[in-house]
């Protein structure tokens, strides 16, 4: 590829560890241009923390471009690194199989921040203390004392309230480092290595409860590593746009459409850098809202997008027929996604790269840096070794809400744009047990009920503007449980199939808390389910958030 000296862009090889078709798709070098991350950004070395993503979150916030990367896999070499942020980690830094890193790669170099474990682990590395706290400090805590006049506090309000999450404390600093913040129970609150742009905070100024949390990282992000607060949803579209005709040139791209946000938002960027050169398939596993597939493909007509509807629900209920555990049934969706879509995508026999909608969440619940998968998405791995195409996925650095602005920004209604997040494997993983096309009927009527009449119910938001239950709750759906409970309808005795309504608020998917609708209404969808749906006769709501809960069921 021959790049023109107007562009004067730099290039770098990026083959990601969680890319969606990881085991189905053989890849091949995906060229990115460095211009995407607007020539600066903070990277984030993950030790394992359950909020580490939340760091990422809030510097996004701060219009700063952030990566999150194993806690060994720093991009040496790389000039638009501006400053380095150790997260947390379930381990105690004394533990034999704690992740540890050279600090002196680092030091010296980029301004460092270390968070919970990560100020543990640079105190630790360089002789100070850490040992086990006399009781786990969890909860609200407040700053009793710190250094007003250190640039991490500029702005910060007096005796302001922190998140304290860890069974470890450090009791000991090294002789070159000096305490800047205390609360009444830990002494040793935040520190910083004296002449040095390095410092370490034993609390979690990413999590909501730490009240001026955000105010310290912009702190950290812009006042000392230097962040111009540059990137946005606007450069975002422009410098993709240009990135991918230069990526993909003159070649044909298949996009596999959900009907979802990212998907569909993946599309029109495409679109816009590519035009008659992008073919969708939209493949309808029957598992699908109730007339979803239909509406969807008006959807995307208007939006002028060339779309191929694929009818394949027979198959996949063929093939999920009996099988209940949830991730056999996400492996068969996943299969036969493939094989149905490998069908289609080979009429196309031109076709050089496959794009998909993949965004962050979907990888890191995937796969985090301690091995563990929380559970397997219908877009990352565990698929057949069927497509050979290069990889070509625009939004994977991307959280929810940043996928809506940039939906936003390049004009697709907002009907679209607001549509709550479905799980690809879709009503699959919202009827607990075996599928059968009856089960799923039930469902799609009591979904329908249920996200109708949050998008009719209206409300007024905390600005004093009208808006409905729909859009001010970030995901909600039924759930199908795999149990019947006695009823009495027009005097008869029942015994029928009970549901539960799911309904969260959330800004990205990582943390989640129950929706607090209100009673009339929950009243009424119960009502209703209970009336029109035939085989229904008990409705309940889950009040579980996330942690500890998932969003979904399964």
């Amino acid at each position: 590829m021959r790049l023109s000296n107007k562009n004067k862009r730099a290039y770098f090889v990026l083959l990601s560890p969680f890319t969606i078709f990881a085991q189905s798709i053989k890849l091949e070098t995906i060229i990115l241009s460095i211009d995407t991350y607007m020539q600066e950004k903070i990277i984030i070395l993950d030790f394992g923390s359950q909020t580490t993503q939340l760091i990422g979150r809030r510097i996004r916030e701060l219009n700063v471009y952030c990566e999150i990367v194993p806690y060994n896999k720093f991009p040496q070499g790389d000039d638009s690194v501006k400053g380095v942020i150790l997260s947390g980690s379930p381990f105690s830094v004394y533990d034999e199989s704690a992740f540890k890193v050279d600090l002196s790669q680092l030091r010296g170099k980029y301004p460092i921040l270390g968070i919970c474990y990560g100020a543990q682990f640079i105190s630790y590395s360089n002789g100070g203390k850490v040992e086990p706290a006399g009781t786990r400090e969890y909860g609200r805590a407040h700053l009793s004392t710190f250094d007003k006049s250190n640039v991490l506090f500029k702005d910060v309000r007096e005796n302001t309230q922190v998140w304290m999450s860890h069974g470890d404390t450090i009791t000991a600093i090294p002789d070159n480092f000096r305490v800047i913040a205390s609360t009444d129970k830990v002494k040793i609150a935040a520190y910083q290595a004296e002449g040095e742009k390095m410092w370490g905070v034993q609390f979690h100024p990413e999590v909501f409860h730490s009240e001026d949390g955000t105010q310290m990282l912009k702190n950290f992000v812009v006042d000392v590593c230097g962040c111009s607060q540059s990137w946005s949803a606007a450069s975002f579209v422009d410098t993709t746009v240009a990135e991918l005709k230069a990526q993909v040139g003159n070649d044909r791209v298949i996009l596999g459409l959900s009907g979802g946000v990212d998907s569909s938002v993946a599309a029109v960027l495409l679109h816009r850098a590519i035009g008659k050169n992008l073919t969708c398939i939209f493949v309808d596993h029957g598992l699908l809202r109730k007339n979803e597939f239909k509406n969807v493909m008006h959807d995307y007509e208007c939006l002028g997008l060339n779309v191929i509807g694929v009818d394949a629900s027979e198959k996949f209920f063929k093939d999920l027929e009996g099988v209940t555990d949830p991730e056999q049934k996400r492996k068969i969706i996943g299969r036969d996604f493939v094989e149905v879509f490998n069908a289609e995508a080979h009429k196309i026999t031109d076709a050089k790269w496959l794009a998909q909608g993949t965004i962050y969440p979907d990888r890191i619940e995937s796969l985090n840096i301690t091995g563990k998968t929380i559970k397997s998405h219908h877009n990352v791995g565990g698929l057949p070794e069927e497509m050979h195409l290069q990889l070509c996925e625009p939004l994977k650095w991307l959280f929810k809400d940043e996928v809506r602005r940039v939906g936003r920004q390049l004009g697709i209604p907002d009907h679209l744009i607001s549509r709550h997040p479905f799980p690809g494997p879709g009503l699959a993983v919202r009827i607990l047990g075996d599928i059968t096309p009856e089960k799923v009927r039930i469902l799609q009527d009591a979904d329908d009920i249920f996200i109708q009449g949050l998008r009719d119910w209206k409300v007024t938001d905390e600005k004093g503007n009208e808006t409905t239950l729909y859009h001010q709750v970030w995901q909600a759906g039924v759930i199908l449980l795999p149990v019947q409970s006695v009823g009495v309808m027009g005097d008869e005795r029942t015994y029928e199939r009970a549901v539960a309504l799911r309904a969260v608020t959330s800004t990205d998917a990582m943390t989640a808390d129950w929706a607090h609708l209100p009673y009339e209404f929950l009243a009424k969808v119960s009502n209703d389910i209970i009336n029109k749906v035939k085989g229904v006769n008990r409705v309940t709501y889950d009040i579980s958030s996330k942690p500890p809960s998932t969003i979904e069921w399964e």
